[in-house]
């Protein structure tokens, strides 16, 4: 289903293949964090942090769980002194590198 087939009027755009791709990975920061970890995964949380910038725990966090809710970031914990964790994207995410590479190839084609 594309844009051209959204015709229904009485269908709403949250009900639509769009607006659930949307709910997933909209916001601000949950396609930084895929970008970055379609680079260089696995990642641990403080690498992540630094490597975005203006991101704070708090938000970082809420937007990992909600990844992984979502079932598009794998997290693996490692049982040791001091604790380690790491993030990198499942396979159901993978299937989102396509378009994470078209949104790379515009950006590069319009940018001035």
């Amino acid at each position: 289903m594309g844009i051209s087939d959204f015709q229904d009027e009485n269908m709403l755009i949250q009900d639509s293949p769009f607006g659930y791709t949307m709910s997933v990975i909209g916001g601000k920061w949950k396609m930084i964090i895929l970008y970055l970890l379609a680079a260089k995964q696995p990642v641990r949380f403080n690498e992540m942090q630094r490597q975005i910038g203006a991101i704070t725990y708090k938000i970082l966090s809420a937007q990992l769980k909600e990844l992984q809710a979502d079932g598009l970031v794998e997290r693996k914990e490692y049982p040791q002194i001091p604790p380690k964790v790491e993030y990198s994207l499942t396979p159901k995410a993978q299937t989102l590198l396509p378009v994470l590479e078209q949104m790379c190839e515009w950006g590069a084609q319009h940018r001035d």
